[in-house]
């Protein structure tokens, strides 16, 4: 799928770019898997702003996607290609041979008339989904699963694609696409294929009001802030930090600092990390 560009008839249009969608489907999505999207702009229960820089999105419906696949032994014809607004990576339409229909992940290679299978059986080609016991090394996955039956949480991004390494000990050992080495269950499920959509890394936002349609409000810098409203405002002119390291606007450091919580039960499981260390 290629990227559009414009003409720059307008300083926005400098520089934006967007996918050609001209080969999905024009009409609407199917109803009978669409959900309302309720949207909290960042804030919680009480009121309160918890993630900041949040709201103002367009209103859009929720696609039910089919992310355990767990509907053995029956095949089914892709309908359609579909634009999905709350993912980057486009869907595809499915109805089985008993007339049920669901959304799944499309990938790169699938299209309109195909026939998706799933289950230990299935075939080795994109858009069917098997358990990992019955894919061989070397082939590449997504919409992986983490723990059995909970549905695929790896890779489910556009153009994204993990690698299966090895299996043994029931365990499947994948090369992910961050780069980290991980063993999982190897009777997890997992699609074929790459995520489709690939170019999606490659489109220019081109202007701060498309953005703000996606629902992100303007980040301003600390440093031109006053010194009551941020660790790092304040002084004359342009000022250097003033501190060891760079802070949060509530004192935390950021940066670079590890936040993360030690996940005791799932770390065992990780061969070697993203960052190599």
């Amino acid at each position: 799928m290629a990227v559009k560009h414009y003409k720059p008839t307008t300083p926005g249009r400098r520089g934006m770019t967007v996918i050609d969608y001209s080969s999905l489907h024009k009409g609407g999505p199917e109803r009978s898997l669409l959900a309302p999207l309720k949207t909290t702009n960042g804030r919680n229960s009480y009121g309160r702003i918890t993630v900041r820089h949040r709201g103002g999105a367009n209103r859009r419906k929720y696609r039910l996607i089919d992310f355990k696949r767990n509907k053995f032994g029956v095949k089914a014809t892709v309908k359609t290609i579909e634009y999905d607004p709350n993912r980057s990576a486009h869907i595809a339409l499915i109805e089985y041979e008993d007339g049920e229909k669901s959304y799944i992940l499309a990938p790169v290679g699938l299209t309109v008339g195909a026939t998706v299978e799933n289950g230990p059986s299935a075939d080795i080609v994109p858009g069917n989904a098997l358990p990992l016991n019955n894919i061989p090394v070397g082939t590449f996955l997504h919409n992986i699963e983490l723990y059995p039956g909970k549905g695929g949480q790896l890779a489910r991004s556009a153009g994204n694609q993990a690698q299966l390494m090895a299996k043994e000990n029931g365990l499947a050992l994948l090369r992910l696409p961050s780069g980290e080495l991980r063993n999982v269950p190897a009777n997890c499920m997992a699609s074929i294929g790459q995520v489709g959509n690939v170019e999606h890394e490659n489109v220019n936002i081109g202007k701060a009001g498309r953005k703000r349609h996606m629902g992100w409000r303007p980040t301003v810098r600390g440093s031109v802030m006053n010194p009551c409203d941020h660790p790092h405002g304040g002084g004359e002119g342009k000022s250097p930090i003033g501190r060891p390291g760079p802070v949060t606007p509530w004192g935390k450091p950021a940066l670079g600092y590890k936040t993360r919580n030690k996940h005791k039960a799932s770390d065992k499981y990780i061969v070697k990390r993203r960052n190599a260390k």
